[in-house]
């Protein structure tokens, strides 16, 4: 199978340490494909590579058909988004939302029209003027979405995007995130390492453990891998069911 994004063999070591050992992705356009894995498995690697940050030391890679070889960060239609939203901090929301559109010359009252939507369609339009330190960890990572998706990217890579935030704004966020990218048809790779996460955020699903990639072909098949921790999840609060009535 051929994916939008496919992701081929990809093998990468860091000294004498293996991090990605034949790694291989594929994801259909308007997708979300879920990662989940450990810290140190090799997915922030995975991510950087297929984002143009780090090189592969074999595998290819292809979006819509055309090589990613060679094809600098900036061109590759391909936004890495981090668990920190990395906001300019001298420029209030619109602007930060803006920036995309203003480094491609955009005209202002295409600019401000399309800026305008995007703050709405992100529930935000209220904190245009506000700078980002006054906002709230979830507003600032809806801040960091906007001006990536105003740029109309072709691939998303999300790295542990909610991890910062509190449960409460975490939920809220995962809720957001499920609306827009049906609405933006996001193509995605939503990395996490948190089990239901994961089950929430992607439509196919994945685990990456010392370095290699498994790809399950339904949701029976990651819940039924003891891999995953599903079984061991469900056991424990049956454990805890079977205790309370006691």
């Amino acid at each position: 199978m051929e994916g939008y994004l496919d992701a081929r063999q990809i093998s990468k070591t860091f000294g004498r340490e293996r991090v990605l050992n034949d790694c291989s992705l594929q994801l259909a356009k308007s997708s979300t494909l879920s990662v989940l894995g450990r810290s140190g498995s090799g997915k922030t690697t995975l991510l950087k590579i297929i984002a143009g940050l780090e090189t592969a030391d074999s595998g290819t890679i292809t979006l819509d058909g055309t090589s990613l070889y060679r094809v600098p960060p900036h061109q590759r239609g391909v936004v890495y988004l981090y668990q920190e939203a990395l906001l300019f901090p001298h420029l209030n929301v619109f602007e930060n939302v803006a920036f995309g559109l203003r480094i491609r010359k955009v005209p202002e009252p295409e600019l401000r029209e399309r800026v305008d939507r995007m703050l709405g369609e992100l529930r935000i339009q209220d904190q245009a003027r506000k700078s980002p330190n006054h906002l709230s960890g979830g507003q600032r990572q809806r801040v960091a979405f906007g001006r990536a998706l105003i740029i109309n990217p072709r691939v998303l890579l999300l790295d542990e995007p909610f991890g910062a935030l509190d449960a409460r704004t975490r939920g809220e966020m995962q809720e957001f995130y499920r609306r827009i990218a049906a609405e933006f048809r996001i193509t995605s790779v939503f990395v996490t390492h948190d089990l239901k996460e994961a089950l929430l955020m992607g439509d196919r699903l994945a685990v990456m453990e010392g370095g290699s990639l498994t790809h399950y072909a339904s949701r029976e098949a990651f819940v039924a891998d003891a891999r995953t921790g599903v079984a061991a999840e469900v056991s424990f609060w049956q454990h805890l069911q079977l205790k309370n009535h006691e």
